[in-house]
């Protein structure tokens, strides 16, 4: 769960980050995870490195590509998709 975490985190500043001032007052909020793969165990005191790709976006819909890495080694990857909405429209 917190692989899959730190995938949807990184998808938020990315998010953040591509918008760039249009961000401000929007939420990112993680709507589905799919193909997810877990290939090797991340064990405490690990440093793992998160890298997220845009796939695509549709208006407020944005689908990702995560790959989580530990010393070169690929130990988790998912599709997954978020929705940008407006932080007063909860």
């Amino acid at each position: 769960v917190m692989i899959v975490e730190s995938m949807a985190q990184t998808a938020a500043v990315l998010v953040v980050q591509t918008l760039g001032p249009v961000a401000e007052g929007k939420l990112v909020y993680f709507m589905s995870i799919d193909n997810a793969r877990f290939r090797k165990p991340v064990v405490p005191g690990d440093t793992m490195l998160v890298k997220v790709t845009k796939l695509r976006n549709r208006a407020s819909v944005w689908k990702f590509f995560g790959e989580v890495f530990v010393r070169d080694n690929l130990v988790a990857e998912a599709n997954f998709t978020a929705m940008v909405v407006d932080s007063d429209s909860e």
